[in-house]
């Protein structure tokens, strides 16, 4: 960084423009209010996980330099409803997010600091000079490489300002609940909610509003123990155990512990808490084996394995296990509690929409898992806006899991569109429940409605709507006719809602992910994806070249030659002269570990896998762009 700096080629930072400010008290900042810190802006969306990740990834280098660095929260959407000002409020809240937030809707910043994908961090000297641009997660170790040196060397130049920040806290909205996640009916008659953002869970008596019991004790963290003292970190979902299950265990409920990273039992008889599976260390894709087939055993140490963002569990009676939406990794897994394996069962981890095999489907960060009567287990996959359905067959000594999809058309595609399932559009749906009449029910997030998908006539209608962020669903049939009850979110409320007998049709259309399209010159084109390994590692050839590239299109014509997986971070593209435009779906991976360059790696040595997908509008012009560079690391 300071050989690139000393040389002259210094990028002026650009102004930090957008509709309003969060977290500064009202003040709107500008650059020259942030001279003499280090500033580091945050691109990100709230729908998407891996930009959650890094929320969590900075708050310890936010902490250890409060005094000298400034995080900057560049909120520019993907989903229209984040575009809602009041929307992304709560999200501030709901996240814990303790830094000033640009409210960015039309993408202005964005667009000026030349950002592809979210997350995006760009890093600013004391001067107002861009010093690094990173995509994706897993740069907290060399982004604190960066700021030590940046550090030293503006304390020694007189530049480096060190004191208070502009981060303002906002008032707290939330009541006996605070956005609630998911919930799960006891056998009791009452509810079991996860309370997501006190970080517990909550019994409700049948009334939905009366607190029974709390269990944790509300604290961010990890910690097994009584009901008193166990900590949790933003519980999901919530899946009750068949009583022959349980009664050979020590709990009967396994909870998605998301942020923790883990999977957690709870003893209802005495609100103990136990830790089932997870290390609390977030699993990158498949980094230990990249080539193993997608339904591998991953082993019966659950307690030493890695997990990501589980954000679902249901027991399969099909399966005869636990099955987790691992958001953080676009997988499906299993988890047989009586031997403590786990498995993939389906998706190769790389993002997006695509059907098949297990081992080839991709998903993108499923968030909600109801079963049918037939044992199949309906998919809300959240960044696709789809309904994606498991089918099984357990004939054979392995089970053969199917993928298909039901709604949605892939990850840009959304809107609020009732009709015939291939037309019909949902946007950002976190929950699914399956209806007595074998319909699925779906918590349609970002459109605050709840969907349904009728399998025999292939039709979505809306069964209700005027919600706030709904995450969950469930049926409650205690009481003779059955009713839908809500998890309404950013309410901090259960709501419980009949079951119309004749649904709406609505149509608001169907929109596409609106950003800046790159353009394109048809035929070769040079896609250069450049990474640095930070300070202090190198990147792992031990077993051959430690990068690789993953490239498609949509539509598929787009794309003449040059796509396909295979080694390295230069590929020569052939773009179509027949298509007009489209999108290129691009996947970087590089590995690397603790270690210098040149010189061997240490035994036991941390590594560390870089991922970042990206989704390139581009429009086909003459005299288009023959090259595209992307930075996966890339340090100025």
């Amino acid at each position: 960084m300071t050989e690139t700096v000393r040389a002259g080629y210094r990028v002026r930072a650009s102004e930090l423009v957008g509709r309003n400010w969060l977290n500064t008290g009202g003040r709107q900042l500008g650059l020259e209010d942030l001279r003499g810190k280090i500033v580091l802006l945050d691109f990100w969306t709230f729908c998407c996980i891996n930009c959650l990740h890094v929320l969590d990834e900075l708050r310890p280098l936010e902490a250890k330099y409060s005094d000298v660095l400034v995080t900057v929260g560049v909120h520019s959407p993907k989903f229209e409803h984040e575009a809602d000002p009041v929307a992304l409020a709560a999200a501030v809240e709901r996240y814990e997010i303790h830094h000033p937030v640009l409210d960015d809707p039309e993408l202005d910043t964005w667009q000026a600091y030349t950002a592809r994908a979210w997350p995006t961090l760009v890093v600013i000297d004391p001067e107002g000079y861009i010093v690094a641009h990173l995509s994706g997660e897993g740069h907290a170790a060399g982004l604190e490489s960066l700021v030590a040196e940046l550090v030293a060397e503006h304390e020694e130049k007189g530049t480096l300002h060190r004191g208070d920040g502009p981060y303002v806290p906002a008032e707290a909205t939330s009541g006996d609940l605070r956005f609630p996640g998911k919930a799960v009916a006891l056998p009791e008659g009452t509810f079991l909610v996860a309370d997501t953002g006190h970080h517990r869970l909550v019994e409700l008596e049948a009334d939905l509003a009366t607190v029974r019991r709390v269990i944790g004790d509300g604290t961010k963290g990890w910690r097994d123990g009584d009901a008193g003292t166990a900590r949790f970190n933003e519980p999901q979902g919530l899946a009750v155990l068949p009583a022959a299950v349980a009664e050979t265990l020590e709990y009967d409920v396994i909870v998605a512990d998301t942020v923790n990273h883990r999977l957690r039992g709870v003893n209802l008889a005495t609100g103990a808490v136990t830790t089932l599976a997870g290390n609390g260390v977030q699993r990158l894709l498949d980094a230990e084996n990249q080539s193993a087939p997608v339904s591998t055993d991953l082993g019966t140490d659950p307690l030493g394995t890695s997990l990501s963002s589980p954000w679902d569990v249901l027991w399969s009676t099909a399966l005869g296990q636990a099955v987790v939406a691992m958001a953080g990794t676009h997988q499906i897994f299993g988890f047989d509690p009586a031997t403590g394996a786990l498995s993939i069962l389906a998706g190769t981890g790389l993002e997006g929409l695509l059907d098949g095999d297990a081992d080839s489907a991709w998903f993108a960060q499923s968030s909600g898992l109801a079963q049918d009567a037939g044992g199949n287990i309906w998919v809300a996959d959240s960044e696709t806006s789809a309904l994606r359905k498991l089918s099984f067959d357990v004939s054979g000594d392995t089970p053969v899991v199917t993928v298909e999809t039901a709604v949605g058309a892939g990850l840009f595609d959304f809107g609020y569109r009732d009709g015939a399932a291939p037309e019909a559009r949902l946007q950002h749906p976190l929950g699914v429940a399956v209806l007595p009449d074998g319909s699925v029910a779906i918590a349609d997030t970002y459109n605050g409605a709840v969907r349904r998908y009728d399998p025999a006539s292939q039709a979505v209608s809306t069964l209700a709507r005027g919600l706030a962020e709904p995450s969950g669903v469930l049926i409650d049939s205690t009481a003779g006719e059955p009713l839908l009850i809500v998890v309404e979110a950013n309410q901090h409320q259960l709501i419980r809602l009949p079951i119309p007998k004749e649904a709406q049709s609505v149509d608001e259309g169907a929109r596409q992910t609106q950003r800046p399209k790159t353009a394109i010159a048809a035929g070769p084109l040079e896609l250069t994806i450049r990474f640095s390994a930070p300070k202090g590692q190198k990147l792992d050839d031990r077993w051959g070249d430690p990068t690789q590239l993953k490239i498609s299109s949509s539509p598929e014509e787009l794309l003449v030659s040059g796509g396909g997986t295979a080694v390295g971070l230069v590929r020569e593209l052939v773009l179509s002269d027949t298509v007009s435009e489209g999108v290129l779906h691009i996947t970087a991976r590089a590995a690397a570990c603790d270690g210098e360059p040149g010189g061997e790696i240490p035994d036991h040595a941390a590594c560390h896998l870089y991922q970042q997908d990206w989704g390139i509008p581009v429009i086909m012009q003459p005299g288009g762009e023959t090259e595209l560079t992307l930075d996966l690391r890339g340090l100025d």
